[in-house]
């Protein structure tokens, strides 16, 4: 888990979690390419699809994720898959999870990355799990803080 207090309201940040068109503000290189859809996450159980690009898996490829945890303003997280020809979602073993808490300064918002269900296979066609080192989140969480703040500053 990786922490980070954002000079905001959880609200604000929640709001942009909550809309994968924003996603990609929140990944500090290029992985997140885009929503497939423009719908807004609204519940538990609800699926939305990304455009990812990764080099190690051939390039582009889309991401389905399974919401699993939806609490406004404090708690939201997705299971990553993949579509199987029936159109099920096969979780890929790893998940996002962002908990957000009300703090003096603004917002703490703690993201946690759990990879811990991945078989080795996945983690063979990633080059390992996870694919980036743990800096990585410290730098998605000062993404979403330059989203954020951003905001009201236009």
């Amino acid at each position: 888990m990786h922490t980070r207090t954002i000079p905001v309201s959880a609200e604000k940040i929640f709001a942009l979690l909550a809309d994968p068109r924003r996603h990609h503000e929140t990944e500090p290189g290029d992985w997140v390419r885009g929503a497939i859809d423009d719908a807004p996450i609204t519940a538990a159980g609800q699926v939305f699809s990304m455009d990812m690009y990764l080099d190690v898996v051939g390039g582009a490829y889309r991401i389905d994720n399974t919401v699993t945890t939806f609490d406004p303003p404090h708690a939201i997280g997705w299971d990553p898959g993949q579509a199987d020809e029936a159109g099920r979602i096969i979780p890929g073993g790893w998940s996002w999870r962002y908990d957000l808490t009300e703090a003096d300064a603004g917002t703490e918002v703690a993201l946690t990355y759990d990879w811990s269900a991945t078989t080795e296979a996945t983690r063979e066609e990633f080059g390992g799990f996870p694919p980036f080192p743990a800096e990585f989140l410290d730098a998605s969480l000062e993404s979403l803080e330059r989203a954020v703040t951003a905001e009201g500053e236009s």
